[in-house]
C-alpha cells in the first residue's frame, strides 16, 4: 500500500469514526427531550471495531450485531436517516418504528438485523455463510457479539459447526471487559476470549480494538482467508464503553468500576487516535458535513407519522 492510499485510507476510517461518535452524541444531548421512545445501548469508544471490520468487507458481504450496534450499523452502510427516525419510534425508522435501538436492519446494505438477546446473531450469521457456501458465493458473513456471550453454549457450537465446515464466516467480539456490570474476570476462569478458538482448529486472534488500522489489518486477513474457503476466524477486539451499560449517563457511582479507570481508557480513545489522519481543515470540513446530516435526520425524524397497529400488520405480511 502507497503512502497516498494508506493516507485515503485513514482519513476514510477517522470520517466513519467520526461520525458515528457525532450520532451518539447527538443522542446524548438530546435523549432527556423525551423525542425518542428506545432506550439506546451506545458504543462510544467501540468505534473502531465497526469500522475497522467493515472497511474490509464489499457490499454483497453481511454483518449480524449484537444490540450495542449503532457503529456497526452506520459502518457497513446503513441509512442514517431511517436509523434515526427508529430511535424517534417512527414509521420511516428501519424496523418501522417497532424495533428501537437494539432492533436495526438494512437489508441493502448487508445489516441483516440486529438483536437484544445475548449471543442471539451468532448461528444466524453461520447460516448466513453456509448459505454463501451451498451456492458457490464467495461473499462473507460477521457475526459480533460482547465478552458476555463467549459465555453461551451458542457461541461454542457456532464456532464448532463454522469450523468442521470452514464456513466463510468472522467471530468477532468486542472485550470491553464487562457484561453489564460485572468484570470478565468475575465471570471467566480463562480471561483471553481469542484462545477459544484452539479447541476447534480455527485461528484466534488478540488485537489493539482501539486502533482502527490494527483493526483492518486483523480483519483484512481473515476476511481473506474465509474467501479462499480456509474457514472462519475468531478476533478479539480489546476496546472499551465510556459511558453506562444502557444510557446516556456517567456511572461510576454504581462502585462496578473506577473514574480513574474509565479515564485511562478515554486517553486511548479511538476517534482522537484518528485524528492524526486527517488534517485540521478537512476535520472542519467532515464536522460540518456531518452535523448537517444529522440535522436533516433529526428534522425527517420528528415530523415522519408514528406506526399504528395496521402498518406493523402489514410489515408482518
Amino acid at each position: 500500500m502507497t503512502n497516498s492510499a494508506s493516507g485515503d485510507l485513514g482519513r476514510r476510517l477517522y470520517r466513519d469514526m467520526f461520525r458515528i461518535r457525532r450520532f451518539e452524541e447527538r443522542i446524548k444531548t438530546m435523549y432527556h427531550l423525551r423525542e425518542m421512545r428506545s432506550p439506546p445501548h451506545l458504543c462510544m469508544g467501540h468505534e473502531a471495531v465497526a469500522v475497522g471490520v467493515c472497511a474490509t468487507l464489499d457490499t454483497q458481504d453481511v454483518v449480524y450485531p449484537y444490540y450495542r450496534s449503532h457503529g456497526w450499523y452506520l459502518a457497513k452502510g446503513g441509512d442514517l436517516k431511517a436509523m434515526m427516525a427508529e430511535l424517534f419510534g417512527r414509521e420511516t425508522g428501519c424496523s418501522r418504528g417497532w424495533g428501537g435501538s437494539m432492533h436495526l436492519i438494512d437489508l441493502a446494505a448487508g445489516v441483516m438485523g440486529t438483536s437484544a438477546i445475548v449471543a442471539g446473531t451468532i448461528s444466524h450469521a453461520a447460516g448466513a455463510a453456509m448459505t454463501f457456501r451451498m451456492r458457490g458465493q464467495d461473499s462473507v458473513a460477521v457475526a459480533v457479539f460482547g465478552d458476555g456471550a463467549t459465555e453461551e453454549g451458542v457461541f461454542h457450537e457456532t464456532m464448532n459447526f463454522a469450523a468442521l465446515r470452514k464456513l466463510p464466516v468472522i467471530f468477532v467480539c468486542e472485550n470491553n471487559l464487562y457484561a453489564t456490570n460485572t468484570h470478565i474476570r468475575d465471570r471467566q476462569a480463562q480471561t483471553e476470549v481469542y484462545r477459544h478458538a484452539e479447541r476447534f482448529g480455527i485461528p484466534g486472534v488478540q488485537a489493539d480494538g482501539n486502533d482502527v488500522l490494527a483493526v483492518h489489518t486483523e480483519a483484512a486477513r481473515a476476511v481473506e482467508r474465509a474467501r479462499r474457503g480456509e474457514g472462519p476466524t475468531l478476533i478479539e477486539f480489546h476496546t472499551y464503553r465510556f459511558l453506562e451499560h444502557c444510557g446516556v449517563n456517567e456511572d461510576h457511582d454504581l462502585g462496578y468500576r473506577s473514574y480513574e479507570e474509565v479515564e485511562a481508557w478515554r486517553v486511548q480513545d479511538p476517534v482522537e487516535r484518528g485524528r492524526r489522519f486527517a488534517t485540521d481543515a478537512e476535520q472542519t470540513r467532515m464536522a460540518g458535513e456531518i452535523e448537517a446530516e444529522l440535522d436533516r435526520a433529526c428534522d425527517h425524524a420528528r415530523s415522519a407519522p408514528w406506526p399504528t397497529s395496521l402498518m406493523l400488520q402489514g410489515a408482518a405480511r
